[in-house]
């Protein structure tokens, strides 16, 4: 069952490759991410300078399985060349739990000579307090750091640390702490 879960996934995700965005995986020895991002402009051919992303990965784990679905805003921040902020709210959705939280986004283009590939820093925040959490759950949290390298044109090694962190009304459980690589293609 879990493996149809995963291939249904990947045929969903794989979708974005003609509305010209990104497709990634990341694992480490335990966990397995599928990533996906459309950049909604290229599709609305709407050119104002708020990109809109629609993102959504699926998570699985040893002990449970998480989807999520993302809508954000990002700009260029004015005066700071190479950062970029994104503010969203996100869909969730494991086995015992559903939040809808709010996230933030920072991403930070390394200013290096031309010799270096492009870099890039970033980290991200989601929340959703008691009542933007539902089923058995009380509160989510995530957070991620990651650096990412361009090494060819269009593909992207990346690594990076993620905690997502659910309350329940009975206990806490962190639902995933880990470090993780993977690789990203833009298209």
């Amino acid at each position: 069952m879990t493996m149809k879960k995963l291939l249904l996934t990947t045929l969903l995700l794989t979708g974005t490759l003609t509305a010209e965005n990104r497709i990634g995986i990341d694992i480490n020895s335990e966990d397995i991410e599928i990533l996906g991002s459309v950049n909604l402009n290229t599709l609305t051919n709407y050119a104002d300078g708020t990109t809109y992303i629609l993102d959504a990965s699926y998570l699985h784990t040893d002990g449970d399985n998480m989807t999520t679905v993302g809508f954000s805003g990002q700009n260029t921040l004015q005066g700071v060349e190479g950062l970029t902020l994104a503010f969203g709210l996100k869909g969730v959705l494991a086995s015992d739990f559903m939040a809808f939280p709010l996230m933030a986004k920072a991403a930070y283009a390394l200013p290096l000579n031309d010799s270096i590939p492009t870099t890039s820093l970033m980290a991200s925040f989601a929340y959703a307090p008691s009542v933007l959490t539902f089923r058995d759950g009380e509160t989510y949290s995530e957070l991620k750091f990651e650096a990412d390298m361009e090494v060819i044109s269009n593909i992207h090694l990346f690594t990076g640390y993620r905690n997502i962190g659910t309350e329940y009304d009975t206990h806490d459980q962190t639902f995933n702490n880990s470090f993780y690589g993977g690789l990203k293609l833009s298209f």
